[in-house]
């Protein structure tokens, strides 16, 4: 089977790439290890997903040109119209605010779950794309005009071009022998939503702690869903506790600025790095989303760096047009080129802030709690902050 584009990994980032392209003329499969054959049962109002996103409005805007955001639940869709950072003295704040920056809202919280769901819904219809789900990839080979993706059911695919959009642990990047420096934050991510006694007024609030960083992002009526990042020890020391004493650490940690919270799932933890790929493209390869990078969650960036990721190279094929050989080095180094900047820069910030506050020199912390209080006073910078953020 012949196609021009391959992409293996079909969650947010791959799926979106396909549903980018399907009207540019070429022929497209994706591969995905999870059965997307099948329907999606629409979300209970008690089963709420821990895993969530702050999708910024650019990003919103992408999905909605693919016909799949305007399909989310409304009751699943929390706009953020302001955000509250404070420092690690408790006091030190940063302020941001749509309605000053004169913008609808500053992002989305949004599950993954309702995101991912939407999107295989709009694949599952799309003509123009060819699914093989449930498969995994068992081998690939590269020749000079096309590469060959073979399943473990023995099915050989062949194409211009393939797309790693698998994530972190990147199948096909391993295969391409592109280079990865990982260093890891000896950090868990430790994830959980709660019922809250206070309204929060669809504020993301985010402490800057010497243990770690604290985000709760609004989510439906009386709930927030917690990203608190904490040292190894330290997140498996929460993630023991039983329920009401979990719930009184989060209370403490966030000042008891929204009363009393009662915890709605099972606390979950994953581990966070920071991933460096050598390179984004290979001969008759290229890499988007978490394939292609890691970041701390502290920004709530991830899924729209890989968004952005999306519609470069959307665009750079569309452009290419049906006729021209979508896999050539021409149009890879133009997608490096113009994601490498963007990816830099966001990888630093992150690193830089966590390494800013994940220590407990006196002399630094004056530091960062005065840069958190200046940049408050200061709204050129805090425009170009929420910039950068918006996509």
């Amino acid at each position: 089977m012949h196609y021009d584009l391959i992409i293996n990994g079909g969650g947010i980032i791959g799926a979106s790439l396909a549903l980018s392209l399907q009207s540019s003329g070429l022929e497209l499969a994706l591969v995905e290890s999870r059965d997307l054959s099948g329907s999606t049962p629409a979300p209970s109002t008690q089963d709420w997903d821990s895993r969530v996103y702050a999708i910024s409005p650019g990003s919103a805007a992408l999905l909605a040109e693919l016909g799949v955001w305007q399909n989310l639940p409304a009751d699943r869709v929390t706009p953020v119209y302001d955000m509250a950072v404070w420092g690690d003295d408790a006091v030190t704040r940063l302020d941001f605010s749509a309605y000053d920056a004169g913008l609808a809202e500053l992002a989305f919280i949004v599950e993954n779950r309702a995101l991912e769901s939407v999107l295989w819904q709009a694949l599952r219809v799309c003509a123009q794309i060819d699914i093989f789900s449930p498969a995994q990839p068992a081998a690939v080979s590269w020749q000079a005009d096309s590469a060959s993706l073979t399943l473990a059911d023995g099915r050989v695919l062949k194409a211009a071009l393939l797309v790693g959009a698998e994530g972190a642990d990147s199948w096909l990047r391993q295969q391409a022998d592109i280079k990865v420096k990982t260093r890891p934050y000896q950090q868990l991510g430790v994830v959980a939503n709660f019922i809250c006694e206070k309204n929060h007024a669809h504020c993301a609030r985010q402490w800057f702690r010497q243990d770690g960083v604290l985000a709760l992002l609004p989510l439906p009526g009386q709930r927030v869903s917690m990203v608190w990042s904490l040292q190894e020890n330290a997140a498996r020391a929460l993630l023991a506790l039983p329920a009401e004493a979990f719930c009184g650490r989060v209370m403490d940690a966030a000042h008891h600025s929204l009363g009393a919270l009662q915890l709605q799932n099972r606390p979950a933890a994953f581990p966070l790095n920071l991933v460096r790929v050598e390179r984004l493209v290979a001969p008759r390869l290229a890499l988007i989303g978490d394939a292609a990078h890691g970041i701390h969650p502290l920004a709530g960036q991830g899924v729209n760096l890989g968004l952005r990721d999306v519609r470069e190279l959307a665009q750079i094929l569309t452009a290419a047009g049906s006729a021209a050989d979508c896999g050539d080095s021409l149009w890879l180094r133009r997608y490096e080129r113009a994601r490498k900047e963007d990816i830099f820069a966001l990888q630093s910030a992150t690193d830089g802030l966590q390494r800013l506050f994940n220590n407990d020199n006196p002399l630094l912390s004056a530091i960062r709690n005065a840069g958190l209080g200046l940049t408050n006073r200061l709204p050129q910078i805090k425009n170009f902050l929420m910039q950068q953020a918006l996509g």
